[in-house]
Order: C-alpha cells, then structure tokens, then sequence
C-alpha cells in the first residue's frame, strides 16, 4: 500500500502545488473559509466521499474506511489579517490577509493524503480528516470542532504544522510538550489624576503601572519553576500625555506562556494574587482581564512513536529533533480528549533565509508538500 501512495504522490505533485497556489491566493480570515471549504468539499466528493460542512458553515470533516475507532488527521484553514509581501505570482489576491502560516499547505496536504487513501482497496484503520476553521483565534477553533462531535469515535489525532527552520524532507518531532500554552493579561488602572507637583495628594497612576510592568514578570519568574518554560512579557502599555499631570486612567496588555500543563492550570490565580499585591498599596484602583488562551501541545508517548516511524518512510534522515516552541496551538485542545501528536513540517529550501512564520514575507517549497502526504497517510497504513 505504501508503494500505492508513493505513486500517487508521483502523479499528483503538480495537483498539490496547484491546489496549494489556489488556496494561497485565495485566503480567507477565521470563520469565514467558505470558499476554502468548498474548495476542499468538492475534490472529496468527487472522489466518491462524503465530506461534511461543520455547523458554522465553515471547515469540514469526512470519514474514510473501515467503520470503529479511528484514526484523525487535522489541518487548519483560516489566514492571518496581514499584507502579504512575497511577490510571488500566486500571492494573496485580498488586501490585507494572507497565508503567512502556512495553513495553506496543511489543508493541501490533509486533502491530497485524503484522497490518496480513497484510492486503496481497504485501510487497516478507519480515518477521519477533520480540516479545521479559525486557529489563528483565541481560544481557537478546535473548541467548535469537538462541540460539533468531530472527535467521537477517535481513538487518536495526529498534525503537521509548517516549520521554516527544517529543510523541505525533513520532520521535526518531540516527545512531551511542543507548543505552549498562551494567555493574554489585560489590567486597567484608574485613579482621580493630579498635578505631578502633589502626588501625596492623588494616587500616583504611572508610579502603579510602572510597578505591575516590573513587578509582575519578576515575580512569577521567582515563584514558578523556570524549568517550566513560563515567561511574561508586555506587549503594550499606555497612559497619561502632559508631563506635569498625572493620568487618570492607563493600560497595560501582555501575553504569558508557559510549557507546563500542570503550571498553566495554576497561572490565573496566582496572576491575580500577585496584581493585587503590588497594586494594593498604592491605593490606584484596577481591573484585572485575564483571559485564558490554549493549553500546550503535549505528544503522548504511544503517538510520538507512530509519527516517527511515519517519519522513517520519508527517508533516512528525515526525522529531525524540534525544540518546545513558545507559540500557542490550539490542537492542544483535541488533546484534552484523546490522545495525540503534532510534528513539525520542513518548508525551508536550504537556501537563503529562514523566513518566521507570521512574516509578510513567509513562504515555503512546496517539495515539502508531497513529504507531509506520504508522513499522515503512513501514520494510517502503519
């Protein structure tokens, strides 16, 4: 059977990149991937599949094979709200959104080792694809996805995701956590505001703001395990505008992370405990928003195996280590319910730089296309 897919691949190479232009060109923001949904819905049919819409009206599922616990492979289909730069020929046809992710190629992807397997005479594993709306989005899409069933009867999900730090033919994979969990804090500071020549006589906004700024990432760096990989950061802060006056109301926004499940569960109390004391004695009030994003990605022990000998059929070298990543993914979420894997796709050519992702200017070879077909339909055949 794996000489099956190897030849199909053959055949279809100029298919994947076509399809992958296609949906490049034609990026559509979270929640709305109804084009890209159609798009995908009408290659499965044809191909004898019964692919259904999710109850949003965008991302699909569809069952291949043999009925009983199956196997789910996942992709992701929305773009970001960012101006495309590369000057390729099949760039972003829409202002201002653009496949700077790499969703793109996991939807070709998970499509073209769809219709691969439909061509086999049977499967030893019955296969759910699952292509996924909205993961550039907080808490993500995979939430509505399992609201919707698409995990009953899985007994195991495996991803790709596109990694520009891994040449095209290679898969990075790691046992235990791979992404991270991400959370947004949001505090809002009020006080009556006065003149800087009296601040005995108001409560200092600025002199508050600027302790939480500090104070908070050195404090959680002092009471949580730095082995844990948690880190907080700001990302904006904003308050007052004359120099001689002290501001009434200020603002500061940030993100923290951390590679731990168990330190992710504790993070939210332990934010507010430390907010509250460094602001209680500077008598300025505040409102605290914390807002929980996505628990990390953790490959389970049994899932990490069946990718890397996935992986082996690639190739020799194929199968490369991957450091934990700081980013979110909420993949995470499908493994709260069943247990799973992600791996990291090589998209780089090994020439030139090594663009980010969520760059302007990201994109990928597209040799690497035709790898992830052959890693999830032998994470199936295997």
């Amino acid at each position: 059977m794996n000489a099956a897919i190897d030849t199909w691949i053959h055949a279809h190479t100029d298919d994947l990149v076509a399809w992958r232009r296609h949906i490049h060109a034609n990026p559509e923001l979270a929640r709305r991937e109804y084009a890209t949904t159609e798009f995908v819905a009408t290659r499965l049919t044809a191909a004898g599949l019964s692919p259904k819409i999710l109850p949003g009206g965008t991302g699909l599922t569809c069952d291949i094979g043999p009925e009983g616990p199956r196997i789910a492979l996942r992709a992701d289909m929305d773009a970001l709200p960012m101006q495309e730069a590369t000057g390729a020929t099949y760039s972003s046809t829409v202002p201002g959104v653009s496949h700077a992710c790499g969703h793109d190629a996991h939807t070709t992807i998970l499509l073209g080792a769809g219709l691969a397997l439909a061509t086999l005479p049977e499967l030893p594993v019955g296969v759910r694809l699952i292509f996924q709306p909205a993961e550039e989005v907080m808490p993500g899409g995979a939430l509505d996805v399992i609201a919707a069933g698409a995990l009953d009867g899985v007994s195991r999900i495996f991803a790709l995701h596109c990694d520009p730090r891994l040449e095209a033919g290679q898969v990075g994979m790691r046992l235990g956590a791979i992404t991270s969990a991400a959370d947004t804090i949001e505090v809002v500071l009020d006080s009556p505001g006065g003149h800087t020549s009296r601040p005995h006589l108001t409560t200092d906004l600025i002199y508050a703001l600027g302790t939480v700024v500090t104070g908070l990432p050195g404090m959680l760096s002092r009471r949580i395990d730095p082995r844990t990989g948690t880190v907080m950061v700001w990302g904006a802060v904003s308050a007052g505008q004359a120099p001689n006056a002290i501001p009434q109301t200020g603002m500061m926004t940030g993100t923290v992370r951390t590679g731990d499940h168990d330190t992710w569960e504790l993070l939210e109390p332990l934010v507010e405990e430390i907010v509250h004391g460094l602001l209680a004695p500077t008598g300025v009030r505040y409102q605290l928003n914390y807002r929980r994003g996505v628990p990390p990605v953790v490959n389970d022990e049994v899932s990490t195996r069946m990718f890397e000998d996935a992986i082996a059929t690639v190739g020799q070298d194929a199968l490369a280590d991957t450091p934990q990543s700081g980013g979110g993914e909420d993949f995470s979420w499908y493994l709260e319910t069943v247990p799973g894997a992600m791996a990291r796709l090589g998209v780089w050519s090994g020439e030139g730089d090594q663009l980010d992702i969520h760059q302007p200017t990201f994109d990928l070879d597209e040799r690497a296309l035709g790898v992830g077909v052959k890693v999830l339909t032998s994470l199936v055949l295997g």
